[in-house]
């Protein structure tokens, strides 16, 4: 599995109404922006502690009625006006529980992907799926104050081909409606701004922002991961949106190749504020 441009996701919890209430607090090693040493024992353990002070804050609720070995419906019975159809794939929003809940297992694939050997690694990406499933939950319904949409590249239907939902979702990514600060010109801009300020939420101070981009393993090479951002920049288009950024990983050339190939450019004056993140701000007109 491989990953393009993943920044520092919201670690919030999501209650789905048809879940039944099961409170429990973990404590796993995960962070989005923290480089992980294997044999560093100090390192994962400041991991755990900084996260297990925020679960004390919001606990975890896991679903309790997905269907791991749920069949994909057929399109005839997704009707959807946003999709984009290309070779033996479909980039749409996802709709079914169980397909936001692979969205969330790639990710967590994607995360460890370079450390399969490292100890307990089957257990840090079980809660991490868990974990991510019900901020993407949270996060689609709105419940962080902002739109977001999970988009999912799915195989196609085939004849006589019936596959389950988990094995049906191939890639990902984040595609959520934000607002500039007062004074910003781009997400995280350093401006001096008055005392109590707010967010202006005007049409003209909206931005759609790119996140999460992933591609399962057995995928790759197949313009996936360009297709699927093709089709975020179509619907943010579609919602009158002019400006949408990513974050990129400064040595992550790959990523930054795909975006800048999409037609992305550095905002050079967030370069400077970026580097110690080790991160580029890459923005796209549409």
């Amino acid at each position: 599995m491989s990953t393009i441009a993943i920044h520092q996701p919201d670690f919030l919890r999501y209650f789905h109404h048809r879940t039944r209430s099961r409170r429990k607090f973990h404590k796993i090693s995960a962070s989005w922006s923290m480089t992980l040493d294997s044999q560093s024992s100090q390192t994962r353990k400041k991991e755990e502690e900084a996260l297990e002070l925020h679960q004390q804050a919001v606990p975890q609720l896991r679903p309790s009625n997905l269907e791991f070995d749920r069949k994909q419906p057929s399109d005839q019975e997704f009707i959807q006006e946003k999709r984009f159809e290309f070779g033996r794939f479909v980039a749409r929003e996802a709709i079914l529980d169980e397909e936001y809940w692979t969205a969330a297992w790639l990710r967590a694939e994607t995360h460890w992907e370079d450390r399969p050997n490292e100890r307990y690694v089957d257990n840090y990406k079980r809660k991490f799926a868990e974990q991510e499933f019900n901020a993407l939950k949270r996060r689609c319904k709105g419940l962080n104050g902002q739109k977001s949409t999970c988009i999912v590249a799915v195989k196609k239907e085939e004849k006589n081909i019936k596959r389950t939902v988990l094995k049906s979702v191939v890639g990902t990514l984040d595609l959520s409606i934000r607002y500039l600060l007062h004074g910003e010109t781009f997400p995280g801009e350093r401006v001096v701004a008055p005392l109590f300020c707010g967010i202006n939420r005007t049409s003209q101070n909206l931005y759609a922002y790119v996140s999460n981009l992933c591609v399962a393993k057995s995928a790759r090479r197949q313009g996936i991961a360009t297709n699927m951002l093709h089709f975020a920049l179509l619907s943010a288009k579609s919602d009158g949106l002019e400006q949408i950024f990513v974050h990129v990983d400064r040595n992550n050339k790959a990523a930054q190749q795909l975006y800048k190939k999409m037609g992305f450019e550095i905002v050079e004056e967030a370069s400077s504020q970026l580097l110690e993140e080790q991160t580029f701000l890459l923005g796209f007109k549409t």
